[in-house]
């Protein structure tokens, strides 16, 4: 369910784009949307993941830096049939924790000092398979085209705005001409584009938490871990940019009262009731 709801999704956010370049620049718009779209997932493709781990300041651990958590890994990545991510370690109190990387053959794990302090064994391997469910189902690619399409859309109704403003719309189909029209896209389409971009993270958070849950043998590991990174997240704030923070096991901006339309993790509440819910079924 939640892999066709992202199928469905994503083809909406691609439509979108095609709209929005066709409505506010007609023909020439289009193609620039396109252009734009696929220049900025080129880059992210290729650069996202050394910019973000470069970002938090996360440093790469080997067998000898960190044995315990080295091998974890190790042993979850064998049981998903993957093979061995880079693992890293963040400075800071807050516990959470992210995975990226291009493909599994590029994938890394990064967590923070603190979900190291507050998070048992069981509880850590349940995190560290949440987010080699993510590598497993290539979600950090998914993640990247969603956002840089949702980007090129903003990126061209902001353009728009400006040559709305200046009385340069361009227009090379019959339909173009409707200021109001166009005011109404401009407005409305990065809007539309980020409800979904987040309704996309949340769907392949539920099943990272699936994935997490077969990896490490138990849901009650990852459930229990979820609770506690919960509270602490609202306790311990955590310097995360908005962009980035879709990645992340527990949204580290979640202290700022967001309804949960836009959000990019689903509530903490869901997430423990369907890994109870597996629990229960088998």
């Amino acid at each position: 369910m939640n892999t066709m709801k992202t199928f469905i999704l994503m083809a909406g956010l691609t439509v979108l784009l095609v709209l929005v370049g066709k409505w506010l620049g007609g023909q020439s718009g289009m193609i620039l949307a396109f252009m734009i779209a696929m220049g900025m997932n080129f880059f992210s493709y290729w650069f996202s993941d050394k910019i973000v781990l470069k970002m938090y300041g996360a440093r790469e651990i080997g067998p000898s830096d960190a044995p315990q958590l080295y091998s974890l890994v190790q042993e979850l990545a064998i049981r998903a049939e993957l093979p061995m991510p880079r693992v890293y370690i963040i400075e800071g109190d807050q516990p959470n924790a992210f995975a990226t990387g291009r493909n599994p053959e590029h994938g890394a794990v990064a967590v923070t000092e603190g979900i190291l302090r507050i998070l048992s064994r069981e509880e850590l391997a349940g995190v560290i398979a949440h987010e080699l469910g993510h590598i497993k189902n290539r979600d950090i690619l998914i993640g990247s085209v969603a956002a840089t399409i949702a980007g090129a859309i903003s990126m061209i109704a902001n353009m728009a705005h400006w040559a709305l403003i200046f009385g340069g719309r361009s227009s090379d189909d019959e339909e173009g001409g409707n200021p109001i029209g166009a005011l109404l896209m401009i407005i409305l389409a990065p809007i539309a584009a980020m409800l979904i971009q987040m309704a996309i993270s949340r769907s392949r958070e539920y099943l990272a938490d699936e994935a997490g849950a077969r990896f490490s043998g138990n849901p009650n590991y990852l459930a229990s871990a979820l609770r506690k990174l919960q509270m602490a997240s609202q306790r311990i704030p955590m310097e995360a940019k908005p962009a980035t923070a879709h990645m992340f096991i527990v949204n580290p901006l979640s202290g700022g009262g967001l309804v949960n339309l836009f959000s990019t993790h689903p509530p903490i509440e869901k997430r423990i009731e369907r890994l109870q819910n597996m629990l229960m079924l088998g």
